[in-house]
Order: structure tokens, then C-alpha cells, then sequence
């Protein structure tokens, strides 16, 4: 492997870490924000979903800036846009303005959705060029941060630490590292001309990505799989202190088991993808992580709820970078069969913290679950589609 590509390979590393350990630094702390800010479930929902309407803007304007400029740019952007963002909630949260901590998550989200389209775009190339699997230990990285932002708002909440002063420090570190690593990623990757060159091959359809139906299967499970990842994000700690009584502190050490168990999942994952295949991987998981659901939403105790987590983390940890390498290499275009695909996770991000919050003022975060693990079962049925017609994606 040539020393370009290796540095190509760190930079990414630390591109998918930062929006991790920057998404559970404040993911652990919305017991504090919710409180910070008075508000409901349906308000808290409301306000999550600036994070979410932000990332699907981001995700919307991000195919046409990398066709045209490459994946370098947008990469830069969407860097600095999360480092803007993480500084405007805590400001928010330190006035108890929710419109500012809804703008702040806006701002965080934009970021999130734009780079996470290039940054999956780069990863899918090197894979390619390199013809070893690597999106899922590059989301491994974004779960390994996660773990690490996750243990700081552990400490940060049970010592009492302001969200301001908490979320200041984790921006200030997550800096650095943009600003050495951007030279490491190269220019072009993600231009129409270039991806469809690099990419071409006799077994590959020549229809356009957007009549293939497997590229909406595929999305299938990324639709399903993102709102399992983002409901335990989003609402994980607030439903452990609201419906099992437990302290906020004990409730983000309960979000560090299910990103530890994904963090575990996403490393380990390139065995299991070798040993058996993609579509078995995503059906088991599939299985995981609706028994680890099930547990969580029926558990009469809450040490079999909080236990029940890893499971639940173990279950969705592959499902969104298989989809990825499996819309790849499903055909020609990668750019706008990545994108695709990343757009259906983002239509989970966008319509499940407000539905999840809505139907838990009703009926009880537990019952809104119930959603959750309904999709879940539809991606284990669906699976095979993540099959690739190209067997260079996952060997």
C-alpha cells in the first residue's frame, strides 16, 4: 500500500472519530440540555429535530458539491460546520433558549449529513483501490469515538460539569485534528467523470442507479438500522432516567454500554462478513438487535434494560456499512448509489427523534420502541439485497 493511501486511510480514521466523539458528547448529556431548557418529550423531539433537518439539508446539497468539486471541499465544510455547531448548542443550553440549541444541532447536523456523504465516498474508493474491506472499521472509528465522547459525558454529568464547559473542551480538541488531516485527503475523488471511469466493469448493470431496485432495498436496511442507532442516540439516556428511574449519570454510562457494544461490532465485523457473508450478517444482526429491543421495551427491571443494550448496540452495528459497500458495488455511479442509500438513513434521522418523541408523550418511550423494532424485522427480511455483484467489495 503506497504512503499516499495509508495517509488517506488515517485521515479518514479521524474524520469518521470526531463526528462520534462530538454526536455522544452531547448525546449524553440531553438529560441536562432537556432540563436546561424545560422541555417536554414533544418539545425535546422538536428540538432534535433541528439535528435532523439539518443533516437531510446537508445530505441534499452534498451529491451535487462532490459531482462538481470532489469530496475534499465538502469534507472541509462539514468539519468546521460540526465544530460550529457543538459551540452554538452548548450556548444555547447556557441562556435555556431551545430555538438556539435547536439552531446549534441545525448547524451540528449540516455538518454530520454533508461530510458524511464524502467521507463514505472516500472510504468506499479506498476500499476499492485497495481491494480490502474497510467501511466497517471506518465506522468502527465513528462507534470507538462515540465510546470516548460517551465516557466523558459519563464523568462530565456525574461530576456536575455545565454542558458549556463540558461541550467547550470537546471542541476545542476536536480541532486540531481536522486542521493536520485535511491535507491528507486528496483532491477529485467523487467527480462524475472519475468515479465512473474508475468503476466500470462488464458484470455491472448500465442502468441508471436510480431504476436499480436494489438500491432501494439496500436502503431498506439503512433506514432501518439508522433509526435503531439514532433512537438509542438520541433518546437512550432520557429513557433510562424517565422510565426506569435511573440518575442521568447512571443513564450515560448506559449509552456507553451500547456504543462500546457497536464500537465492538463494527472492528470485529470484517471476520464475520469474510466467514459468512454479508445478507447473514445483516439478517443476524437483525435478530440481535430485536431481541436486544424487545428486552429494552419489556424489561420489568432496569438492569435487564440497561444489560439488553449491548445487544441492541451488537444488532445495529453492521448494518449501515455493509449498505454502503453493498451500494458500492451494486453498479456503476458509486457517488449517487452512496448517496441514495445514505439519504434513506437520513429520512430515519429526520422523522424519528420528533415520532419517537410524539409517540412517547402518548403512549411511553418504551411503547414508541414498538416502531423501531417493526422496521428492524422488515431489514432481516430484506437482507439478501445487500449481496454485491461485485465480489471485490467485502473480499
Amino acid at each position: 500500500m503506497s504512503d499516499h493511501l495509508r495517509k488517506w486511510r488515517r485521515a479518514l480514521f479521524v474524520f469518521f472519530f470526531i463526528p462520534g466523539v462530538t454526536l455522544s458528547s452531547w448525546v449524553t448529556r440531553t438529560p441536562a440540555i432537556r432540563d436546561g431548557i424545560d422541555a417536554s418529550l414533544a418539545q425535546m423531539g422538536l428540538v432534535l429535530l433541528g439535528l435532523s433537518a439539518g443533516a437531510m439539508t446537508g445530505l441534499l446539497i452534498a451529491g451535487a458539491v462532490v459531482g462538481r468539486s470532489g469530496t475534499r471541499r465538502l469534507t472541509f465544510l462539514g468539519m468546521w460546520l460540526i465544530i460550529i455547531g457543538m459551540f452554538v448548542l452548548s450556548a444555547g443550553v447556557a441562556i435555556g433558549v431551545a430555538p438556539i440549541v435547536a439552531l446549534g444541532l441545525a448547524i451540528f447536523g449540516f455538518g454530520v449529513g454533508a461530510c458524511e456523504i464524502a467521507i463514505n465516498i472516500d472510504g468506499a474508493e479506498v476500499e476499492h483501490i485497495s481491494g480490502q474491506p474497510l467501511m466497517h472499521a471506518l465506522h468502527g472509528c465513528f462507534s470507538f469515538g462515540t465510546v470516548c465522547g460517551a465516557l466523558a459525558g459519563f464523568g462530565m454529568a456525574a461530576l456536575e460539569v455545565p454542558v458549556i464547559w463540558h461541550l467547550g473542551i470537546i471542541t476545542a480538541f476536536s480541532a486540531v485534528p481536522i486542521a493536520i488531516c485535511m491535507r491528507w485527503i486528496p483532491e477529485g475523488t467523487g467527480l462524475k467523470r472519475g468515479l465512473s471511469e474508475q468503476h466500470e466493469s462488464e458484470d455491472l448493470p448500465d442502468d441508471p442507479y436510480w431504476r436499480d431496485i436494489k438500491v432501494y432495498l439496500i436502503g431498506v436496511v439503512v433506514l432501518a438500522v439508522a433509526l435503531a442507532e439514532g433512537a438509542a442516540n438520541d433518546w437512550l439516556p432520557i429513557l433510562m432516567v424517565d422510565e426506569y428511574g435511573l440518575s442521568p449519570a447512571i443513564g450515560s454510562l448506559v449509552f456507553v454500554g451500547f456504543a462500546t457494544a457497536m464500537t465492538v461490532g463494527r472492528f470485529s465485523g470484517g471476520f464475520f462478513l469474510r466467514r459468512f457473508g454479508p445478507a447473514a450478517v445483516v439478517r443476524g444482526s437483525a435478530v440481535l438487535c430485536g431481541l436486544g429491543l424487545a428486552a429494552v421495551i419489556f424489561a420489568p427491571i432496569p438492569e435487564i434494560a440497561a444489560v439488553s443494550v449491548v445487544l441492541w448496540g451488537l444488532g445495529t452495528s453492521l448494518g449501515f456499512p455493509i449498505a454502503i459497500s453493498a451500494a458500492g458495488a451494486s453498479g456503476r455511479d458509486t457517488t449517487g448509489r452512496v448517496r441514495v442509500v445514505t439519504f434513506c438513513g437520513y429520512v430515519a434521522f429526520l422523522v424519528g427523534p420528533p415520532l419517537l418523541g410524539l409517540l412517547g408523550e402518548v403512549y411511553g418511550l418504551r411503547s414508541a420502541f414498538l416502531v423501531v423494532f417493526g422496521l428492524i424485522v422488515f431489514a432481516g427480511i430484506v437482507a439478501p439485497a445487500v449481496e454485491p455483484r461485485r465480489a471485490r467489495a467485502l473480499a
